[in-house]
Parts: C-alpha cells; sequence; structure tokens
C-alpha cells in the first residue's frame, strides 16, 4: 500500500464517484483507476464494484475505511511532527555540562535559545567534568559541555573559550589585598581541592607537580560549592576555574588571579562524532558558539 493509494480509495469511498475523486484529488481518471487497481493487487482483492451506474463498497473496502483513516492521520501527524521538528517548532534535546558552567554560564545561553526556539524542550545533566564525556560517548547525550577532554576518539571538540584558573581565599585572609597572586604564595596555606578523578583536580596536579611536586591538600571534596564554603569559612584556599567567580563570590569567599605559572584550559562542546546531530543539537552548538566564542571567561 502507498500513501496516494489509501488516499485515492478514501475519496472513491467517501464520494461513490470516480469523477469528484478526481476532482478533489487532481487526478486523470485514468491516473485514479490505476492507484484503485494497485491497491487492490497489493491487498489481493476487489475493495470496489464500478459499474456505468455507480460504485459501490465490497464488504472488505468497507472495513479498509476505518483503517485507511488511522493510517493516514498517522502519516499525516508523523509528518507534521518531523516538519516541526526540522523547523525546529518542536523537539527535545539532552545535553550534559559541567557544574561549574551550568551553574553559571549556562542560563544564558538557553534563555537565548529559548527566545528563538520556544518549543523545544531541554534536558539539562549537570554532572562532573568526567560523566560529562561518558554520557556522550555512551550516546546519552547529543552535547556535552567541558573542558577537553585528554582522549578525543571517537569525540569531536569544538572549543567555547579558554578558561584560567583563580584563587580562591577567605574573605578576612591578608592574601585579599594582592591583586593577584602566585602558586607559591597560595600553597603556603593549607589547600582544599576536589577529589579525584575530578579533571580539575588532575589538571592542577599535572601542571604544577614539576614545580611544587605532590600536590599537597588539607581537605578534600567532591563539590565545588563545598570548596567554596570551605574557603568562605577560614578552612583554607583554593584554586577553581574563573567562570565559578561569581558562585565562590555568592558563598563568601574572594577570588584573584593566578600568576607563575598561568594555568587554563578550553572549555567547549563534546559530541559523538560517529553521530549526526539533531536540527536542535546544531542549533544549540550555533547559539553556545555565538555566546561564548567571541569573548573569554578568563581574567
Amino acid at each position: 500500500m502507498t500513501v496516494k493509494q489509501l488516499r485515492a480509495f478514501l475519496a472513491v469511498a467517501r464520494t461513490l464517484s470516480f469523477t469528484q475523486a478526481c476532482s478533489e484529488l487532481h487526478l486523470s481518471q485514468p491516473a485514479l483507476s490505476l492507484a484503485i487497481k494497485g491497491l487492490e493487487e497489493s491487498l489481493g482483492g476487489r475493495l470496489l464494484i464500478r459499474t456505468t451506474r455507480r460504485v459501490k463498497l465490497t464488504p472488505e473496502g468497507e472495513s479498509l475505511v476505518p483503517l485507511a483513516k488511522r493510517l493516514l492521520a498517522d502519516w499525516d501527524n508523523a509528518e507534521e511532527m518531523l516538519r516541526q521538528r526540522f523547523t525546529l517548532q518542536l523537539g527535545r534535546l539532552s545535553l550534559a555540562a559541567m557544574p561549574s558552567f551550568a551553574g553559571n554560564l549556562l542560563p544564558s545561553a538557553l534563555m537565548a535559545f529559548r527566545r528563538q526556539y520556544p518549543r523545544i524542550n531541554i534536558t539539562v545533566h549537570d554532572v562532573i567534568n568526567e560523566q560529562v564525556i561518558d554520557m556522550v560517548r555512551q550516546r546519552r547525550v547529543e552535547l556535552g559541555i567541558a573542558f577537553e577532554p585528554e582522549a578525543t576518539d571517537n569525540l569531536d571538540f569544538t572549543p567555547l573559550f579558554h578558561d584560567r584558573f583563580v584563587a580562591v581565599v577567605p574573605p578576612d585572609s591578608p592574601l585579599v589585598q594582592h591583586d593577584s597572586l602566585d602558586w607559591d604564595t597560595l600553597m603556603s596555606w593549607d589547600f582544599i581541592a576536589l577529589q579525584r578523578p575530578s579533571m580539575v583536580r588532575r589538571l592542577l596536579e599535572q601542571q604544577l607537580g614539576p614545580r611544587q611536586g605532590t600536590l599537597r591538600v588539607a581537605f578534600e571534596t567532591h563539590q565545588l560549592a563545598s570548596v567554596g564554603r570551605m574557603v568562605a569559612s577560614g578552612l583554607g584556599v583554593s584554586a577553581v576555574p574563573s567562570l565559578c567567580i561569581n558562585q565562590m563570590q555568592e558563598i563568601g569567599a574572594v577570588c584573584r588571579p593566578l600568576t607563575a605559572p598561568v594555568i587554563e584550559r578550553a572549555v567547549g562542546v563534546i559530541t559523538w562524532n560517529r553521530q549526526e546531530l539533531s536540527i536542535a543539537a546544531q542549533a544549540m552548538v550555533a547559539v553556545l558558539t555565538a555566546t561564548f566564542a567571541p569573548s573569554s571567561a578568563s581574567l
């Protein structure tokens, strides 16, 4: 059966006239007769009895009418749904973002996306950097937003900006008086770090190892928010990506630029390179690029 054959059959069944059906469908008599004949041959029997005076449905034709109506309604609905998806009037998108990005920068991008495509439903998975990469690899989400992966096998990475680490110190610390801090000065205080296998922790160890040796850690935690609260309460100091500055300040900690060495890493969009992105995902990448790529989150 084809959609064209079913539409032809329903037009004849409704009007009981080949002439009227031809007018409705804008088909010639031979084309309509050919469509009906093809449908009957594919199903294995007659659906219509046609004489010189009238057209009548066979019992099999009568039973096909409600089925054909339902099939065509489903087809039309599917066609319209896909058309809306392709024109971004309808759709779903799942993405994963590391907490430092999800809680600080992502909302502005979502607002920009929502203004353009208000009917696209978006699910955001707020997970640590490593889980973002895993979710993309497992194809549980189309897009991930995280630091550039160390291994990019089967992944594509589109950089948005380079994020530079900043010092986080208690509000009553003498370090607040400095416009910027170097790592030697910062590490002379009790250091609060994210626990392994955090990408932030690994990056600090890789960059500071040749200079500082083993990273001396007084306190460890899984959440950046906990790092900020521990620093704000005076337990020690820390270093976080600069995109967390607003979050740290809201908690009560103070941030200062870090030098000697400057530690930075690209933040961007991670996708599975063997999968074509949906139209909605392509639109989100375009919005993210337009929102963040021209500027940098670094200090």
